[in-house]
């Protein structure tokens, strides 16, 4: 193993700065940066005291933090608000809204500066049997075979974040085995591993599984294990929307844990939740699952957002064995009289190990709340089968309205859950190894990315943790809060020159007033961005500046370095 991969994050902050300092020209002269943020109350990222001072940037990086003589060609006093490091989202699903607008405006204006993106789908492979996948570039249609090309595609077209991704398992499992819902053969389970051993030699940080639906789900544990052999390889991280939020949350957890040791890789577990109201109250003891495996030597934390409503589709309503085939199978098996009466029956009654949506809410069609563009947006689906029954020749029956309506919309209608409670969330959000995510994408207030009724979580994660979690609430102090939106983020990734504020450190940076910080967006109107965040630096580049987008898209694409 290269000795760079023993480094402790301390030697490679200190080796940084000592890079840097060699850089910078002596002689007595005052060196003169790019850009310099005066007076601010600087939280630099680590969860220590926040401090009062300057920082100065010399072209992408920064280049000194307190109190330091010189000038800049740009300086901006920033008294009374807070310099933190840009904002890390450790959950993100911008994979192809950044082709169609790189300016991540709901992203930069929540102070995000970098994007993780690949939950369970990435932007490749998809090769095989996976659906092919086009983006337009520079006006010209370019094929994305590999997540190489992905990353490619994506420097070419230019963004105002930067973008991180992981390899997602429905696009292993789609390459070799498309719609089917068979077993794997070990010369099909070893294809998927080139493929995953090519993504990580693409620059990806490791491999995300989304288990709880198909086709994540038809990964048993020993094919995640020996999947992540292949992420060890290349010092990855093994990250997770688990199989069962509900009742099931802790064997889907202890799941977790046991791919992480037994494959040697780190886990983190996207957003923690206990999403069925049986179990509400039990954080406690989910939280005792990570901390014991963490005291035996198993790295596994967890991500959150501040929301106790999650986004899913109403087709996951529909068990997972009528989804085999693919979409159209599906919607087939809806209208056939027999086979909706077994869809209904497992629907009512679940199936053992299968987090059903519709039971996890009590079966209250009232706590699902339409997200997708069309007639039904913004209503809750007991006024769509309210209103369903008025017409003629409707059915009765709430269930056969709700498959009616899947089938009319095409098999897809995204819609907003109300699902877990802010008592388990809180719990959650405050433990140490537990860092923020939004679940969301890029979106935007007008154009083509305004459209449905989206989770405000896509506008006002970030803000939102600042201004009621923090401010309001004090469930976390300031510093901790940003560190989990910074440092933690990019220690969980082995990114070790962004999320601090430190010398020779890529110039991302978030200013926000601390007094006024806050979401706007609400879930029944989303489109607002947030007031507060006043600043955004990519780069050493203004992106925000005095709460305007510049137009700037200075953001890098960062691949994991390679084990050499």
């Amino acid at each position: 193993m290269e000795a760079r991969f023993r480094h402790s994050p301390v030697f490679m902050i200190t080796l940084c700065a000592m890079l840097f300092t060699l850089a910078v020209p002596c002689g007595g002269q005052a060196p003169q940066y790019s850009l310099i943020l005066r007076g601010g109350r600087l939280v630099d990222g680590t969860g220590n005291p926040w401090f009062q001072g300057d920082v100065a940037i010399a072209d992408d990086r920064i280049a000194a933090v307190g109190s330091f003589s010189g000038s800049g060609k740009v300086e901006i006093d920033v008294s009374g608000l807070v310099v933190a490091p840009g904002f890390i989202d450790m959950h993100s699903h911008s994979d192809w809204t950044l082709f169609e607008d790189g300016d991540a405006q709901s992203k930069i204006r929540q102070g995000v500066t970098t994007e993780v993106l690949g939950e369970g789908a990435s932007g490749g492979p998809n090769v095989g049997s996976a659906p092919v996948k086009n983006v337009e570039v520079g006006g010209q249609d370019r094929q994305i075979r590999s997540l190489g090309d992905y990353f490619n595609a994506l420097e070419e077209s230019t963004c105002s974040v930067n973008v991180a991704s992981y390899v997602g398992i429905n696009n292993l499992w789609q390459s070799v085995m498309g719609n089917s819902f068979d077993r794997p053969s070990p010369a099909q389970l070893d294809q998927m591993k080139l493929l995953l051993e090519q993504a990580m030699q693409d620059g990806a940080f490791g491999l995300s599984s989304q288990v709880m639906t198909p086709p994540g789900s038809l990964a048993t544990t020993d094919d995640l294990i020996e999947l992540c052999s292949v992420v060890h390889k290349y010092h990855g991280i093994y990250s997770t929307h688990i199989r069962n939020e509900g009742i099931g949350v802790f064997d889907s957890v202890n799941e977790a844990i046991r791919i992480g040791e037994q494959a040697d890789v780190p886990v983190d577990v996207i957003h923690l939740k206990i999403a069925d109201e049986k179990f509400w109250g039990n954080m406690r003891g989910v939280i005792e699952l990570f901390e014991n495996a963490r005291k035996r030597g198993v790295n596994v934390q967890a991500n959150v957002y501040p929301y106790t409503r999650g986004n899913n589709n109403l087709s996951s309503i529909v068990p997972p064995w009528a989804h085999e085939g693919g979409k159209s199978r599906m919607l087939a098996r809806i209208k056939d009289p027999v086979e909706r009466i077994k869809i209904k029956r497992d629907i009512e009654n679940g199936i053992p190990g299968w987090y059903n949506h519709y039971t996890a809410v009590g079966k209250d069609w009232g706590r699902m709340l339409i997200s997708a563009p069309g007639p039904y947006q913004g209503m809750t689906m007991d006024q769509v089968i309210a209103d369903k029954r008025k017409l003629p020749d409707s059915a009765s029956d709430a269930l056969d309205i709700f498959l009616d309506l899947l089938h009319e919309q095409d098999g897809s209608v995204s819609t907003v859950y109300a699902h877990h409670e802010e008592r388990d969330m809180n719990l959650a959000m405050s433990q140490p190894w537990c860092s923020i995510g939004s679940d969301g994408s890029a979106l935007s207030t007008t154009g083509p990315l305004r459209t449905g009724n989206p989770h405000p979580r896509n506008f006002g994660t970030f803000p939102r943790v600042l201004g009621r979690y923090v401010r309001e609430l004090g469930v976390l102090q300031l510093e901790d809060a940003v560190r989990k939106m910074t440092s933690l983020n990019a220690a969980k990734l082995g990114i070790y020159d962004r999320g601090i504020l430190r010398p020779g450190f890529y110039a991302d940076l978030t200013v926000f007033d601390p007094r006024t910080v806050q979401d706007l967006a609400t879930f029944t109107d989303p489109f607002h961005y947030n007031e507060g965040i006043v600043h955004v630096i990519v780069n050493g580049k203004l992106v925000l500046n005095a709460g305007e987008h510049t137009g700037a898209k200075p953001g890098d694409v960062l691949r994991k370095a390679q084990p050499r």
